[in-house]
């Protein structure tokens, strides 16, 4: 590939493509945010088909890392063969963004080491409430669900919402029935409790009993603050198809001890979720209240389409802002309309992964980008 750099722009010449990159910055540093740009090399030179997921954002404790490593691993092994599937058996067909995302969002969702289904997260009663979203950019549909138990992957659910109803966004006791007449597994009473949430509430109760702050709000970006005790993490997937076509899908168990009935930034479109074939597609993580009132995912879309940035400098400076503004923490994954991407994050640790030439490419620390060939 040849790199020619004119100015700001920079524009990538490979055999049969050719395309012109704007934007403001290829290279910068944050004390606050993870730099996904590799030494000589930047996210711009990714092209689509492409699959990113992410397991959470917040203070991961190193007991979850191997759990989250191999769970992100099997979202894209599940994932990939929806979206390429052309690899698989040689054939034309074209994969699909839409299928491969909810694929990795439900592989996620049945895994304890993240905070969507199984193992998520328990409102102040001890019961588990979910929310979902998928959106899907070439003509902006989008399902979203709330306040939905002892349910079987919530991120179908929200898919039926788009494609089976006139409706974007169903929650409570009508996203329960809608579930159930939809195919949805009705799980007995309390089957996606696990110790590790009880645990969790356990110590949340407790700090508010002892009068401490449980809340994920940061007043100081340099402070180390632990978020949470446990969480194991919203989950995301972000995916561009040969088509051009870009899905997103994201899935959470919320915050613990939440009040019961409470809802976040997830099942929120241009909050936790978008897509837009245009722009790109964002999933973000971490505080939902602050990425509520900051609007994260369309803040991150809104520097593509005006301020000319790449995936990866559109998400760090969103992310950066939003903390510095509002102080709570959270991160994103993003991938632009031409398949490069972003990753950011300004919480102690965020789980995120892809795939590219056969490399599993991951990394949960600031600063630290591992790989190792997947299989």
């Amino acid at each position: 590939m040849l790199v020619i750099k004119r100015g700001s722009a920079v524009v990538f010449l490979d055999k049969a493509v050719k395309f012109l990159l704007v934007h403001r910055s290829l290279i910068f540093c944050s004390k606050y945010t993870h730099i996904f740009y590799r030494q000589q090399s930047t996210s711009l030179e990714m092209s689509p088909p492409m699959l990113l997921v992410h397991g959470g954002a917040g203070d991961i404790g190193d007991a979850r890392i191997l759990g989250k490593v191999q769970g992100m691993k099997l979202a894209l092994k599940v994932g990939l063969p929806l979206l390429m599937p052309a690899m698989e058996c040689g054939g034309d067909e074209r994969g699909s963004a839409l299928d491969a995302v909810e694929a990795a969002v439900r592989a996620m969702e049945e895994d304890e080491n993240f905070n969507a289904g199984y193992g998520a997260c328990l409102n102040s009663d001890g019961n588990v409430e979910v929310e979902a979203s998928i959106m899907e950019g070439s003509k902006l549909r989008a399902g979203c669900v709330t306040l939905l138990q002892d349910i079987k992957y919530p991120i179908t659910v929200a898919r039926h919402v788009m494609e089976r109803t006139n409706h974007t966004f169903l929650g409570g006791v009508s996203a329960q029935k809608f579930a159930l007449e939809n195919g949805a597994v009705q799980l007995p009473q309390g089957s996606l409790v696990t110790q590790s949430a009880r645990d969790a509430l356990a110590q949340f109760k407790k700090q508010q009993a002892e009068g401490k702050d449980t809340t994920y709000a940061r007043t100081e970006l340099d402070t180390a603050v632990k978020e949470r005790p446990g969480e194991p993490g919203t989950v995301g997937a972000v995916a561009i198809d040969a088509k051009g076509n870009i899905a997103v899908a994201t899935s959470t168990g919320g915050i613990t001890g939440k009040v019961p009935g409470r809802i976040g930034d997830t099942p929120l479109l241009g909050c936790g979720t978008y897509a837009d074939n245009n722009w790109g597609g964002v999933s973000t993580t971490g505080h939902g209240e602050t990425i509520m009132r900051f609007n994260l995912a369309q803040k991150i879309l809104a520097n593509i389409r005006y301020e000319n940035m790449s995936a990866q400098a559109a998400t760090e400076v969103a992310c950066k802002e939003m903390t510095e503004r509002l102080g709570g923490t959270g991160g994103a994954i993003t991938i632009g309309p031409q398949g490069d991407i972003g990753v950011a994050w300004t919480s102690r640790r965020m789980a995120w992964a892809y795939v590219r030439d056969n490399e599993f490419i991951y990394g949960i620390d600031q600063g630290k980008i591992l790989s190792e060939t997947f299989e």
